[in-house]
């Protein structure tokens, strides 16, 4: 009776090992196959990148894929500077300086590149080795192909922009639109129609009444500007006006351009303090600061700024005392808690004098009371043995 329950216990325990064993080539499986994709995938990818040393090899085997990819070998390795030197070309120079012999140094140069692209840490010498899980391997030479093939979609999408503006600048010089090409380069300075006419006259005898009121001198840029309008209500004029008035109006700006020395570049090569476009920037900046300053203080700022100022209270030194106080309250305490501490430090050695054994007495460790106590003893026995 007892034999069949111990026949059915034996039975259970094999199908569980079974069961567990199975299991276990299931995640073998799983994982492998999880390898093998993946190194096809990379191999895969070195190809269409057209990696030279990929050429003729016609690796079908995922094994053999992952053995070349994940195997610490030379040719590995020169997969790696292939890799590295495509993201950057300024590594090739690095690369061919490096004797055969120095396979320490070439892999430190790798690994020092893939922690540069946040690829693997610094001191990872048995990832760029191959001595890593090859799960990891894999995953290291993916990311850093996605690098390059990114890098090859970027040029092509800038190589169809060039062609396209190609394709538009061919258009606009065909022969349907060389007449309008024509007539943009060379405009026609037609007339004022009436109505513009009649607004730039009443302007101008707007302006001459309000100098006329305040008496003041017309500049030359106001000629120029009254010549303009002038220009501009006179449409049917000649052109030879316009020539002079441009001719004048460049005369002045050399002028100008000559004062302003800080414009001019020095022959010796050296960058001038202050360029035209820096000047430009500087001034458009200033302008919309101007801008917005007058916004803010037109909308917040003007109805506190025109308050009277605050008046100060006559006991603001008494608050300069109660700091001065409470910096010497401070001190003070910091220089009691300092006391305390060295107190408190030097009674724990105390103790520990008391309590450690560190003196040797008929070879024996004994404290320093008890040292002390014995020869307290041997004094006095000295002198009662004298005395007597």
């Amino acid at each position: 009776m007892c034999a069949w329950p111990l026949g059915v216990a034996v039975t259970q325990t094999l199908n569980n090992s079974d069961a567990q064993s199975q299991t276990h080539r299931n995640n073998n499986m799983a994982g492998n196959s999880t390898e093998q994709l993946l190194s096809m995938r990379v191999y895969n990818s070195l190809q269409s990148l057209g990696c030279p040393l990929v050429d003729g090899l016609y690796l079908r085997e995922p094994d053999s894929v992952q053995e070349l990819l994940c195997s610490p070998s030379l040719h590995r390795t020169d997969i790696l500077k292939w890799i590295c030197a495509s993201i950057c070309p300024s590594l090739k120079e690095k690369f061919s300086a490096l004797k055969s012999t120095q396979n320490e140094d070439l892999v430190q140069e790798l690994t020092r590149f893939g922690y540069e692209m946040m690829l693997c840490k610094a001191n990872d010498q048995d990832l760029i080795k191959g001595r890593a899980p090859p799960l990891r391997q894999l995953r290291f030479l993916e990311q850093i192909l996605m690098v390059i093939q990114a890098d090859s979609r970027q040029n092509s999408c800038s190589g169809d922009d060039s062609v396209k503006n190609d394709d538009l600048l061919g258009e606009l010089m065909s022969q349907d639109h060389l007449s309008d090409l024509d007539m943009l380069l060379n405009p026609v300075c037609n007339p004022w129609p009436a109505h513009i006419r009649e607004h730039l006259i009443r302007t101008q005898s707007t302006q001459h009444k309000k100098m006329n009121g305040n008496h003041s001198k017309p500049s030359e840029f106001t000629d120029r500007s009254d010549q303009h309008l002038r220009l501009g209500s006179r449409g049917e004029e000649s052109l030879t006006e316009a020539m002079a008035l441009l001719k004048s109006t460049q005369s002045a700006l050399d002028e100008l351009h000559k004062e302003c020395e800080f414009l001019q570049s020095h022959p010796s090569g050296s960058a001038a303090v202050l360029s035209p476009c820096a000047l430009k920037v500087a001034i458009s900046d200033m302008s919309q600061l101007m801008t917005a300053f007058g916004h803010i203080y037109n909308t917040d700022f003007k109805a506190y700024c025109q308050r009277a100022p605050p008046a100060l209270n006559s006991g603001a030194s008494v608050f300069q005392s109660v700091h001065q106080l409470l910096h010497a309250c401070n001190t003070e305490l910091e220089a009691l808690k300092q006391l305390s501490e060295t107190s408190l430090s030097l009674t724990q050695t105390v103790q520990q004098l008391q309590t450690d054994k560190r003196y040797w007495s008929k070879g024996e460790k004994h404290t320093l009371p008890e040292r002390l106590e014995e020869l307290k003893n041997r004094y006095v026995a000295f002198l009662s043995l004298h005395q007597s």
